[in-house]
């Protein structure tokens, strides 16, 4: 994997601007803050991230990839002013089981989700490295 970042750019916070990837191609659906048994335990925006990003991370490691081996990765969230509060703690979620391995990432602010109370969902595409 090659992060890519044009000379000249000042260098984003949080994410990459590209990155270059080959190998086996794993492509994770969108998953809400929910446990294995399709229930809520937070209906607050921190906790359902963490989960979020664990289910994330458990569909991963299925196909034998880790956190590392993420490319992209897609937010949508229905409480911007909930999610612009949230940040220093999503990104102590964030470096708690990701590193500081940041992919190219999007944030999309919509109206509602599928699953309520479902705040965020996250979705992912991984690169497992070629052997």
């Amino acid at each position: 994997m090659r992060i890519l970042s044009p000379r000249g750019w000042k260098p984003p916070i949080g994410y990459a601007n590209g990155v270059a990837a080959s190998g086996t191609i794993v492509f994770v659906a969108g998953q809400v803050g929910w446990d294995a048994d399709q229930v809520f335990h937070s209906e607050d925006l921190s906790g359902q991230f963490e989960q979020a990003l664990r289910n994330v991370l458990a569909v991963l490691a299925e196909a034998g990839a880790k956190p590392s081996d993420i490319c992209r990765m897609t937010a949508y969230c229905c409480d911007k002013p909930a999610y612009l509060a949230a940040r220093g703690e999503l990104g102590h979620v964030w470096r708690r089981l990701m590193g500081r391995h940041y992919p190219a990432m999007s944030m999309i602010f919509v109206s509602d989700l599928l699953d309520s109370p479902g705040k965020i969902e996250l979705e992912a595409t991984a690169v497992l490295p070629e052997k």
